[in-house]
């Protein structure tokens, strides 16, 4: 499952939040379908796993079925992670589990 937050921290002219999900490679799936580049992940590999996006992009995330929360429930959420990774290292951010994603325009690369 995708979660956006409702946060609205401001990076120039926009308001960013933030976009988190159970595993890797679901975050990393909706990135693609919002056309995202991996090199903004935000603390790959670890619980902290993120994207910062604009608003419109959240608007986006929610239309194709992230679930928005509160910043509240996303700091649980972060929470449970840590404690889960603590007891089960790697559990869900194992790379090598993850099928190969490819960045938009290079070869092979196809829409979600």
């Amino acid at each position: 499952m995708v979660y956006v937050d409702d946060a609205k921290h401001p990076f120039g002219r926009m308001l960013m939040c933030h976009m988190v999900a159970d595993s890797t490679w679901e975050l990393l799936t909706m990135a693609d379908i919002l056309g995202l580049s991996i090199r903004y992940t935000q603390h790959p590999g670890t619980e902290k796993e993120h994207f910062d996006i604009c608003q419109s992009k959240r608007a986006l995330a929610i239309n194709k079925g992230a679930v928005p929360i509160s910043q509240r429930e996303l700091g649980l959420r972060l929470r449970e992670l840590i404690l889960r990774e603590r007891r089960n290292p790697r559990s869900c951010h194992e790379p090598s589990i993850l099928p190969p994603l490819r960045e938009p325009g290079s070869p092979g690369h196809r829409r979600l």
